[in-house]
């Protein structure tokens, strides 16, 4: 299966890096920003967010965009396992330790196009490349403005990087202890006043076995992985004032995990265009389009043989959005707008007996959702304090859903028909910034905010074996509630800290509910409540710096009504406390060390809190040093004190996360 690409695949894409150009005019040099959305308002900081620089991204042991972004305790996948060796479809984000069922939670935006995947709302990291990013801001707490409908627990914005940035070329190779490769290149060259750069990036190795050696049989293999993601970019100036952004970008992704056969795979196409006006009405206008597919292999724990093979999963996702900023005067920063989401596919699946092979039945599921959102905010600046508030008005739909079952013979044993829907929600969010001093800033937030469900969660059932869970073509819309208050201080240039308590209760919580121990259904929960605390540290001293985070999370069900039997549980896969810290030393301009500490608090496997999932600490370190011409000698180190990290437990059969691996290679350009 993992030789599918004798050649590092570079496949296309057209996107928007940030980009500072320098143009001669009248004899005054001036710097035109290219390649970005419109700016950051005033009043973002009065909701808590955190970001990250390209250094700390590039240098994240990994090498993966998911593990960077765990520098920000908090941010969460449904499991501990990483891009090569989970499912593709455990792959949700959240924040505020939400609880969840592999469906984000959390927006994640690329340049402002959101990228969970339209079906199961899994975020496509081994799709997403590092080297190619700026930075990211990491917004907590439920969203409001474009997109909003999908921030529930709040937003992750990555913004590409410029060709001054990533190089004209540029690139790098790596090997690791396992005989795992990773390989990246990127050629940019000027398109008139603006840019094209080309991308992309190979990664694959023979894994580890997630399988602990006491619980391995002849059939468990180590979760090998392929997968090849490339993109083209380009940014074209038409006025001084008018730009136009573009991205072409496709993937592949290949893994194996548990047995052989056991194979997944996730791929898609995404294409996106923007046109961002500067002028006295500020414009940002997007559109995109996304076509994904998905299928799995199930393989029986106990007779190790193929009983469900998910064979295809074609899904299309489409939107955009419409934003203007009109001239309100220097004090205001008025926006509004229109933005709208629709995804549609279907899963194609095939159950077969675990004692004969044989075949038992076709099934196939699916439909399509919509949001439509209007939204309108105002950030107001007086003196030293800012004001904001902001509406959205989301239509959401859920149509055309269907689950059909054929037997082995093409008799019909099943034709369901769901019946349409339809809704409008408002929701806001407001908050306010209060700068007392110049090292001092107080702010404080309430916010309400909604998901709707994924068609995974309407209509795909799935197998872990043994437990079966259900999809659940009646499950309403989520909706958030929340608040938030804190203070940002910075006594001297250099030192940064900040604090943040907040309380969040999501009202419908979809969740996998256990009905026996080896069935659970997707229901929507009476509420899931979430209060805690959030701390941030930042030190640069010279050569040395430190960026530090830590949460602490008390989240409970509010099981009162239907769930009186989950009421007080923790939701499942959430830690109480989670941390980060990473300690960096830059001896010369482009030499770096670095050491990075991440800890998960324990966790619990299902919504019974009977299977745990201890606390996890492991160390890693980054290092890069320069040879000549360009070159630099980079070496990385994973999980370096070899932690065991539980990633499953289901009734004591056990997954493991990634063990101590060691990478070494060389990067040109970046």
């Amino acid at each position: 299966m993992l030789c599918r690409y004798p050649l590092p695949l570079i496949t296309l894409a057209i996107a928007m890096p940030a980009m500072a150009q320098e143009t001669d005019n009248s004899d005054r040099e001036e710097i035109v920003v290219i390649g970005q959305g419109l700016p950051e308002t005033p009043a973002a900081p009065a909701y808590s967010e955190r970001k990250l620089e390209r250094e700390q991204i590039l240098s994240a042991p990994s090498g993966r965009i998911e593990e960077a972004l765990g520098a920000v305790a908090g941010v969460q996948q449904f499991r501990r396992s990483d891009s090569r060796s989970s499912n593709p479809s455990a792959q949700g984000v959240t924040l505020r330790a939400l609880g969840g069922n592999a469906t984000s939670r959390a927006l994640v935006l690329l340049d402002g196009v959101p990228m969970s995947d339209p079906f199961f709302g899994y975020i496509p990291f081994a799709a997403l490349l590092p080297e190619q990013l700026r930075g990211v801001t990491v917004t907590r707490g439920g969203g409001s403005g474009p997109f909003g409908a999908g921030a529930l627990a709040g937003t992750i914005a990555l913004t590409s990087a410029d060709l001054a940035t990533i190089g004209r070329i540029s690139g790098s190779v790596l090997v690791n202890d396992r005989g795992g490769t990773e390989a990246s290149a990127s050629l940019g060259t000027d398109l008139g006043q603006g840019f094209v750069v080309a991308s992309g990036r190979w990664d694959r190795g023979e894994g580890f076995f997630t399988t602990p050696r006491s619980q391995r049989v002849a059939a468990s293999a180590p979760a090998a992985f392929e997968s090849v993601s490339g993109q083209i970019r380009a940014v074209a100036p038409l006025t001084e004032t008018l730009e136009m952004q573009a991205r072409l970008l496709a993937f592949d992704d290949q893994r194996t995990l548990r047995f052989e056969g056991a194979d997944s795979s996730a791929s898609g196409q995404d294409a996106s265009i923007r046109v961002v006006s500067r002028g006295a009405w500020q414009v940002d206008a997007l559109a995109y389009v996304q076509a994904r597919n998905f299928s799995n292999i199930v393989i029986s724990s106990t007779r190790f043989v193929k009983v469900l093979d998910q064979s295809n999963t074609p899904t299309t996702g489409i939107g955009g959005k419409l934003e203007l900023r009109p001239p309100v005067g220097p004090d205001h920063v008025l926006r509004f707008g229109v933005d709208y989401r629709r995804s549609e596919g279907e899963l194609q699946e095939q159950p077969f007996s675990a004692f004969t092979g044989n075949l038992r039945a076709r099934r196939r599921a699916g439909g399509s959702t919509s949001d439509f959102g209007v939204f309108l905010e105002d950030d107001w600046t007086l003196g030293d304090l800012i004001l904001t508030g902001g509406i959205r008005a989301d239509r959401t739909t859920i149509k055309n859903g269907f689950f059909r079952e054929e037997n082995a013979a093409g008799a019909v044993t099943a034709d369901n028909q769901f019946a349409d829907r339809s809704d409008w929600t408002v929701t806001w969010r407001g908050g306010g910034l209060f700068r007392p001093t110049r090292q001092l800033a107080v702010r404080a937030a309430a916010y309400r905010g909604l998901r709707l469900p994924t068609l995974n969660e309407l209509y795909r059932p799935f197998v872990v074996f043994p437990v079966v869970t259900q999809a659940n073509a009646a499950l309403d819309v989520e909706k958030l509630k929340g608040f938030e208050a804190g203070i940002d201080w910075t006594p001297m240039d250099g030192l940064a800290f900040s604090a943040t308590a907040f309380g969040n209760r999501v009202e419908n919580a979809i969740a996998n509910v256990t009905l026996t121990p080896t069935l659970r259904q997707r229901q929507n929960l009476p509420a899931i409540d979430a209060r805690g605390l959030e701390f941030g540290a930042r030190v640069s001293r010279g050569q040395i710096s430190f960026d530090g985070t830590l949460a602490y999370t008390d989240a409970k069900v509010d099981g009162s009504g239907q769930s009186l039997a989950l009421d007080g549980n923790r939701p499942p896969q959430t830690p109480r406390l989670a941390a980060a810290a990473t300690l960096a030393w830059k001896p010369m301009e482009e030499g770096m060390l670095s050491l990075s500490l991440r800890h998960v608090g324990k966790q619990f496997e299902s919504d019974q809190e009977t299977d745990v999932l201890p606390a996890a600490t492991t160390l890693g370190a980054f290092a890069r040093i320069p040879l000549r011409d360009g070159f630099a000698l980079v070496l990385r180190g994973e999980n370096l004190l070899d932690e065991t990290i539980v990633t499953r437990n289901s009734r004591g059969a056990i997954d493991l996360g990634v063990p101590r691996t060691v990478w070494a290679g060389v990067r040109y350009g970046f």
